[in-house]
């Protein structure tokens, strides 16, 4: 049978890290065995509806390379693939009915008051528990209500005693006590179907093999499976993913400020990387390899060796994956995003594409160009103890030396290219007998004032130009002289 997945938003807003992760994983597991991935828009929860949220959820599978075989836009014969689309052609409640004619489900005209009588507190957590009051009701007394058009919900019709089992591809076999499936609600007061039930009768209805969800659903899975057993479906294989939590093993929430796709293509890390990292969020391949292309984990990925275990959003490492895409990024391209950040703070005609090419192999996002480019602008203050490097054997005396010995050469020298710079100044170092970072330190510290630059000191030079770099050596030579 060919493999079928799924991945079904709700458009409530961004799109989580998790949930992003379940769409990631639901098209590698399609696509590493030449399956199909389905696109489906699960908008029954109408008070949760956010305007353009579909929107963003196109935009995202778009942009991540997650696109789907059948969409809305794409229909595969298996349409509509909106549910309230679906839900106006009647068939969540043609569905539900066969199950109350089967005895499976029952009308429940309970009002609102009379269900406030039934809380119980479980874990510390008050919730409705249904006492199966109106499943007694005379098939008579049912039409009557009906009739008089009284509100109704139609309950799913568990039984309380026994077990029920169902397998998961990672679990394995997970059994329940039927006592602790309450009577949910299938169909709505408002006519719209219940995400659990609707999820059941798309995913029998479009063919789907496997059902990938985080592990929050796991505790639902015995109602779904009493569901596809009250209609004689084949029950899909479940993939339930582990909890995805922050460096404080706590889930993953809004406030951390990277909780969304959004949050992180808006703090500069490439969609590429974002899929990678994501990637090896609960799952690992069987090497240290930690690079993937999405070609390449459509090659590799074997659903079995997903974790069981929470997995920990590591910001930090995510960072350094993000760094290593800019790396070996095309350089045209790098100079494309990279351009438009340079001109914002570089306003004096420098060369922007010798600085984007300094900062490509320094960078891990994008917002890092600024900080790290401000001193081409304007050379910063800066304490003089920054000429001392003990590895370099430099310090303050040492290096104001080489700075009075360099000015004349460097005022006589009108080729301020990078190589005929670093020529100058190693031919100096050798007639000094000097080592060529006892030489560069020094002048890399008076032409940029910084303790850590994306290029060397003739690779800034060059873009400074011979008069601000001499204005600048003079900067420091001053400086230096002043503590004596």
């Amino acid at each position: 049978m060919k493999i079928r997945t799924r991945y079904a938003p709700s458009p409530t807003g961004r799109m989580h890290v998790g949930n992003l992760r379940t769409a990631l994983y639901a098209y590698l597991i399609a696509k590493h065995e030449g399956g199909d991935y389905i696109l489906r828009i699960e908008d029954t929860d109408q008070e949760r509806y956010v305007e353009g949220a579909v929107d963003i959820i196109n935009r995202t599978l778009d942009e991540t390379g997650l696109i789907p075989d059948e969409s809305p836009d794409k229909d595969g014969g298996v349409g509509p693939y909106v549910q309230s689309e679906r839900m106006a052609q009647g068939i969540y409640l043609e569905y539900a009915k066969k199950l109350v004619d089967a005895g499976e489900a029952y009308y429940c005209f309970c009002t609102p008051e009379r269900l406030s009588t039934l809380t119980q507190v479980i874990d510390g957590k008050e919730v409705t528990v249904y006492d199966k009051h109106c499943l007694h009701l005379s098939k008579e007394e049912v039409e009557e209500n009906l009739a008089k058009g009284l509100p109704y919900v139609i309950r799913q019709n568990n039984p309380t005693e026994g077990t029920t089992t169902f397998h998961d591809e990672l679990y394995g076999d997970i059994s329940v006590d039927n006592k602790e499936l309450d009577d949910m609600i299938l169909i709505k007061s408002d006519g719209y179907p219940t995400y659990n039930f609707a999820n059941v009768i798309d995913d029998h209805l479009m063919g789907i093999t496997h059902v990938v969800r985080g592990n929050e659903y796991i505790s639902s899975s015995p109602k779904y499976n009493r569901l596809y057993e009250a209609f004689g479906w084949e029950v899909p294989k479940y993939v339930h993913c582990p909890l995805i939590t922050d460096a404080d093993h706590k889930k993953l929430s809004k406030r951390s400020g990277y909780s969304s796709y959004e949050d992180l293509i808006a703090q500069g890390f490439l969609p590429e990387a974002v899929v990678n990292f994501i990637a090896l969020l609960g799952w690992s391949p069987d090497s240290d390899q930690e690079i993937f292309s999405l070609d390449e984990l459509v090659k590799i990925f074997d659903y079995h060796r997903i974790g069981k275990s929470p997995a920990v959003f590591d910001y930090t490492k995510l960072r350094w994956m993000n760094g290593e895409y800019l790396k070996a990024m095309d350089g045209d391209a790098f100079f494309e995003k990279a351009e438009p950040i340079l001109k914002e703070v570089l306003t004096k005609g420098q060369d922007l594409r010798k600085v984007a090419d300094m900062v490509k192999t320094r960078i891990e996002i994008w917002p890092d160009i600024p900080d790290m480019v401000r001193f081409f602008e304007t050379l910063p203050e800066y304490d003089t103890a920054l000429y001392c490097h003990k590895k370099m054997k430099t310090n303050e005396a040492t290096s104001l030396e080489v700075l009075k010995d360099l000015l004349p050469i460097l005022e006589a020298q009108d080729d301020y290219s990078n190589d005929a710079l670093y020529d100058s100044l190693q031919k100096y170092a050798q007639e000094k007998g000097f080592k060529n970072g006892y030489v560069l330190w020094p002048v890399r510290t008076a032409v940029s004032g910084e303790a850590v630059t994306p290029g060397g000191a003739t690779q800034i030079m060059e873009v400074l130009g011979k008069e601000e770099s001499i204005a600048r050596i003079r900067k420091g030579i001053e400086k230096l002289s002043a503590l004596s």
